[in-house]
């Protein structure tokens, strides 16, 4: 199939290059031509596993392509749309990308398409887009024929090309005999993999997006509700954890005490489902707690920094990690970005190391912290280590070392991934999250 993808941005440009591989021929439009002439040659914007060979590879193949132009989708069939839809002051989406896009679409189309609401939207996104093509095409006098389907994406970061081409679920939203026979055809190759495709009326295909969405979010704050009781109580949250996800009713995922999510769907898509939820005369509190208690979440680490050095102004801290999560260079609502701020504040030094968010990390912090080219380097005269990213590189450092290059043999362990009987061996004072600390100090 020919296909359009408008908005080269994280979903817009895994979806696009995926749908290549699969072997459809894909045209991916962006407003920014400095963006669209790195791509074609072959520099990505983002750090995504596997993606840049895949937009090579196909780039390559003349299976995909980019532009600026519109008219470059004049003869595709199906065109998602894939733009931002950024939060406003009251929390609701931006739907003004959206809205652009789909006349857009309108006024370049001369037979029928099927316009598919990839990014994420509120549910009645798709009723506002029909009717934006509508008046187009009234205005251009035309009677052309075309379909609504809303797509939702379900792309974790870090392994976004795998859960494309590998998918849980696939969901599609239409009320179209002809956009759901269409949509089935171009999906065939993941459903291959026993992966579901689940077709449904398109304002359940809105909400479920969301729904996933607050429910993981609100799992974390939940978890790391659970995690603040166990480490005042002296129990350990990542044995309760694991006893809780051998719950069938449960199951072990998002299970993980931290210091919250980040990233750019979460808090996002929280925001703006309590904006919806009030809309509709619905309770939000169970999500707006969730929202509240995570943004806390991401500074719990100082008190316990401030109760073990008793003042951490002019104190030197090494951080590990600042992407909000791993296998990706995305900082956007990361916990690190908060937790510096708040150091700086309290007048601490920083150093920093991320095998990727370097350049990303200096476009926000500039030169109020130290940029280090590893991960021992950020140690060198630090008070403390504090582990806010579980990259798999910091996983099993070597300790001995670690300990040589601090000031203080002292592990603030914001993702639980260092065993306490470990650190107990090696020499460390350590504190986790949910976790009675160990500690020299009284």
């Amino acid at each position: 199939m020919k296909i359009g993808v408008i908005g080269t941005g994280y979903v817009g440009l895994v979806s696009g290059t995926c749908l290549a591989e699969l072997g459809n021929e894909v045209v991916c439009i962006d407003i920014d031509k400095d963006k669209i002439e790195n791509l074609k040659n072959g520099i990505i914007p983002i750090f995504e596993p596997g993606l840049a060979e895949m937009v090579k590879k196909n780039v390559k193949n003349k299976k995909l392509s980019f532009t600026t132009s519109i008219t470059d989708l004049k003869d595709t069939i199906i065109d998602f749309i894939a733009v931002g839809t950024p939060s406003k002051q009251d929390g609701s989406a931006d739907l003004s990308y959206v809205l652009q896009a789909a006349r857009d679409i309108s006024n370049i189309m001369t037979s029928y398409k099927i316009i598919v609401d990839k990014s994420t939207v509120p549910v009645g996104t798709a009723d506002l887009v029909k009717e934006e093509v509508i008046k187009v095409l009234k205005q251009r006098k035309l009677k052309t024929e075309f379909d609504i389907v809303s797509n939702p994406e379900f792309l974790a970061e870090g392994r976004a090309v795998e859960d494309f081409m590998k998918p849980e679920r696939i969901v599609v939203g239409t009320e179209s005999e002809k956009a759901r026979k269409i949509m089935a055809e171009l999906y065939a190759a993941e459903t291959l993999n026993n992966a579901p495709i689940i077709f449904t009326d398109v304002k359940s295909a809105e909400v479920s997006k969301y729904a996933s969405n607050v429910m993981l979010a609100t799992r974390i704050s939940a978890v790391n509700s659970i995690s603040a009781v166990c480490e005042k109580a002296g129990a350990d949250i990542k044995d309760v954890s694991k006893i809780i996800g051998t719950d069938s009713r449960i199951g072990s995922k998002f299970l993980y005490a931290g210091l919250g999510f980040g990233g750019s769907c979460f808090k996002k898509d929280l925001d703006a489902w309590i904006k919806t939820s009030k809309e509709h005369d619905c309770d939000a509190s169970v999500f707006e707690s969730a929202n509240i208690f995570n943004e806390k979440q991401k500074t719990s680490m100082i008190p316990k920094m401030k109760k073990h050095f008793k003042e951490i102004k002019g104190k030197t801290f090494g951080i590990w990690g600042l992407s909000f999560k791993p296998q990706t260079d995305d900082m956007r609502e990361a916990p690190s970005i908060k937790l510096i701020q708040e150091l700086i504040r309290e007048g601490a030094n920083v150093k920093v190391f991320d095998p990727e968010a370097m350049n990303n990390a200096k476009k926000i912090f500039r030169d109020t912290i130290t940029y280090c080219n590893d991960k021992y380097e950020a140690l060198k005269d630090s008070h403390a280590l504090l582990l806010v990213t579980e990259w798999y590189d910091f996983r099993q450092p070597d300790f001995k070392k670690v300990k040589q290059l601090l000031k203080e043999p002292v592990i603030f362990d914001g993702r639980n991934i260092y065993h306490k009987d470990v650190m107990l061996e090696e020499g460390f004072d350590y504190y986790g999250v949910g976790r009675t600390p160990i500690t020299s100090k009284k």
